[in-house]
Protein backbone atom coordinates (compact mmCIF):
# COMPACT_ATOMS: atom_id res chain seq x y z
CA UNK A 1 0.00 0.00 0.00
CA UNK A 2 1.19 3.05 -1.09
CA UNK A 3 0.86 6.40 1.25
CA UNK A 4 0.49 9.65 0.42
CA UNK A 5 3.69 11.76 0.52
CA UNK A 6 4.39 14.23 3.46
CA UNK A 7 4.79 18.15 2.57
CA UNK A 8 7.97 18.56 1.40
CA UNK A 9 9.33 22.27 2.16
CA UNK A 10 8.52 24.07 -1.29
CA UNK A 11 5.29 22.71 -1.08
CA UNK A 12 4.76 25.73 1.48
CA UNK A 13 5.91 28.23 -1.54
CA UNK A 14 2.13 29.02 -2.99
CA UNK A 15 1.98 29.95 -6.83
CA UNK A 16 -1.10 31.06 -6.47
CA UNK A 17 -1.77 34.91 -7.99
CA UNK A 18 -3.73 36.29 -4.93
CA UNK A 19 -1.53 39.31 -3.68
CA UNK A 20 -0.09 39.27 -0.48
CA UNK A 21 -2.72 41.12 1.29
CA UNK A 22 -5.55 38.69 -0.22
CA UNK A 23 -3.35 35.78 1.53
CA UNK A 24 -2.95 36.90 4.70
CA UNK A 25 -6.86 37.88 4.81
CA UNK A 26 -7.46 34.27 3.75
CA UNK A 27 -5.41 32.88 6.00
CA UNK A 28 -7.30 35.21 8.72
CA UNK A 29 -4.27 37.14 10.11
CA UNK A 30 -4.23 40.76 10.89
CA UNK A 31 -0.84 42.33 10.96
CA UNK A 32 -0.04 43.45 14.71
CA UNK A 33 1.62 46.90 15.63
CA UNK A 34 4.89 46.61 15.36
CA UNK A 35 6.41 46.11 18.96
CA UNK A 36 9.38 48.73 20.19
CA UNK A 37 12.67 47.60 20.84
CA UNK A 38 13.13 46.06 23.95
CA UNK A 39 17.12 47.12 23.94
CA UNK A 40 18.94 49.82 22.01
CA UNK A 41 18.58 48.70 18.61
CA UNK A 42 15.99 49.62 15.90
CA UNK A 43 13.33 46.96 14.70
CA UNK A 44 14.83 47.07 11.00
CA UNK A 45 17.63 48.78 9.49
CA UNK A 46 17.99 49.16 5.49
CA UNK A 47 20.52 49.45 3.51
CA UNK A 48 19.97 49.83 -0.13
CA UNK A 49 17.18 47.72 -1.33
CA UNK A 50 17.77 45.38 1.28
CA UNK A 51 15.73 45.41 4.71
CA UNK A 52 17.28 43.35 7.65
CA UNK A 53 14.82 43.11 10.75
CA UNK A 54 16.00 42.64 14.49
CA UNK A 55 15.50 39.12 15.59
CA UNK A 56 11.64 39.19 17.01
CA UNK A 57 10.94 36.70 20.62
CA UNK A 58 7.78 34.42 20.47
CA UNK A 59 4.87 35.64 22.19
CA UNK A 60 1.58 33.96 23.72
CA UNK A 61 -1.34 36.07 24.50
CA UNK A 62 0.92 39.29 24.61
CA UNK A 63 3.31 38.34 26.63
CA UNK A 64 7.11 36.44 25.99
CA UNK A 65 6.31 32.39 24.93
CA UNK A 66 9.01 31.57 27.80
CA UNK A 67 10.11 27.48 27.47
CA UNK A 68 13.19 25.25 26.39
CA UNK A 69 13.37 22.88 23.88
CA UNK A 70 13.56 19.20 25.40
CA UNK A 71 12.90 20.59 29.05
CA UNK A 72 9.28 22.21 29.10
CA UNK A 73 8.67 23.39 25.29
CA UNK A 74 7.62 20.80 22.88
CA UNK A 75 8.39 20.85 18.83
CA UNK A 76 4.45 21.52 18.10
CA UNK A 77 4.27 23.97 20.55
CA UNK A 78 7.52 26.32 19.93
CA UNK A 79 6.74 25.64 15.46
CA UNK A 80 3.28 27.31 16.38
CA UNK A 81 5.68 30.25 18.65
CA UNK A 82 7.63 30.31 15.10
CA UNK A 83 4.61 31.27 12.95
CA UNK A 84 3.28 33.84 15.25
CA UNK A 85 6.65 35.23 15.00
CA UNK A 86 6.52 35.52 11.29
CA UNK A 87 3.14 37.19 11.49
CA UNK A 88 4.69 39.79 13.72
CA UNK A 89 8.29 39.60 11.61
CA UNK A 90 6.04 40.55 8.07
CA UNK A 91 4.40 43.46 10.35
CA UNK A 92 8.13 44.83 10.37
CA UNK A 93 8.21 44.28 6.92
CA UNK A 94 5.28 45.90 6.41
CA UNK A 95 6.73 49.00 7.70
CA UNK A 96 9.86 48.88 6.39
CA UNK A 97 8.08 48.90 3.07
CA UNK A 98 6.07 52.45 4.01
CA UNK A 99 3.09 49.95 4.45
CA UNK A 100 2.99 48.53 1.49
CA UNK A 101 3.83 44.92 0.79
CA UNK A 102 3.77 44.61 -2.62
CA UNK A 103 6.95 46.55 -2.24
CA UNK A 104 8.39 43.09 -1.24
CA UNK A 105 10.71 41.37 -4.19
CA UNK A 106 11.84 39.10 -2.19
CA UNK A 107 12.49 36.75 0.95
CA UNK A 108 16.25 36.47 1.50
CA UNK A 109 16.54 34.40 4.64
CA UNK A 110 15.58 33.61 8.25
CA UNK A 111 17.60 32.99 11.28
CA UNK A 112 16.59 30.99 13.78
CA UNK A 113 17.72 31.04 17.30
CA UNK A 114 15.46 27.84 19.22
CA UNK A 115 16.15 27.64 22.91
CA UNK A 116 17.38 24.24 23.92
CA UNK A 117 18.93 21.88 25.75
CA UNK A 118 22.37 20.17 24.66
CA UNK A 119 20.77 17.08 23.51
CA UNK A 120 16.98 18.62 21.32
CA UNK A 121 17.99 18.30 17.77
CA UNK A 122 14.77 19.51 15.93
CA UNK A 123 15.73 23.36 15.61
CA UNK A 124 14.63 22.54 11.73
CA UNK A 125 11.52 21.66 12.35
CA UNK A 126 10.42 24.45 14.66
CA UNK A 127 11.84 27.31 12.31
CA UNK A 128 9.14 25.42 9.80
CA UNK A 129 6.50 27.24 11.34
CA UNK A 130 8.01 30.46 10.79
CA UNK A 131 9.17 29.15 6.72
CA UNK A 132 5.59 27.97 6.09
CA UNK A 133 3.80 30.73 6.83
CA UNK A 134 6.55 33.12 4.85
CA UNK A 135 6.06 30.74 1.68
CA UNK A 136 2.10 30.33 2.06
CA UNK A 137 2.09 34.47 2.26
CA UNK A 138 4.89 35.30 -0.48
CA UNK A 139 5.01 32.65 -2.70
CA UNK A 140 7.54 32.48 -5.11
CA UNK A 141 9.03 35.82 -3.31
CA UNK A 142 9.01 33.83 -0.18
CA UNK A 143 11.21 31.56 -0.90
CA UNK A 144 14.19 31.79 1.49
CA UNK A 145 17.56 30.48 2.70
CA UNK A 146 17.85 29.95 6.16
CA UNK A 147 19.70 28.85 9.49
CA UNK A 148 18.68 27.53 12.83
CA UNK A 149 20.60 26.94 15.87
CA UNK A 150 20.19 25.73 19.22
CA UNK A 151 21.54 28.27 21.71
CA UNK A 152 21.36 27.84 25.60
CA UNK A 153 18.97 30.66 26.51
CA UNK A 154 17.12 33.67 24.47
CA UNK A 155 16.66 37.54 25.86
CA UNK A 156 13.71 37.12 28.78
CA UNK A 157 13.95 33.56 28.23
CA UNK A 158 11.78 33.42 25.09
CA UNK A 159 11.57 29.85 23.46
CA UNK A 160 12.39 31.01 19.89
CA UNK A 161 13.74 34.35 17.83
CA UNK A 162 14.04 34.80 14.99
CA UNK A 163 15.35 37.33 12.40
CA UNK A 164 15.04 37.97 8.56
CA UNK A 165 16.82 39.84 5.51
CA UNK A 166 14.42 41.05 2.92
CA UNK A 167 15.10 42.44 -0.61
CA UNK A 168 13.04 45.49 -1.31
CA UNK A 169 11.51 47.25 -4.93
Amino acid sequence: MLLAPKARANDFFSECQMSVYEKLQALNITLPAVAAPAAAYVMYAQSGNTVYLSGHLSKKDGKIWVGQLGKDTTTEEAKLAARGIAIDLIATLQAACGGDLKRVKRVVKLMSLVNSTPDFTEQHLVTNGASELIGEVFGEQGKHARSAFGVAQLPLGACVEIEMIAELE
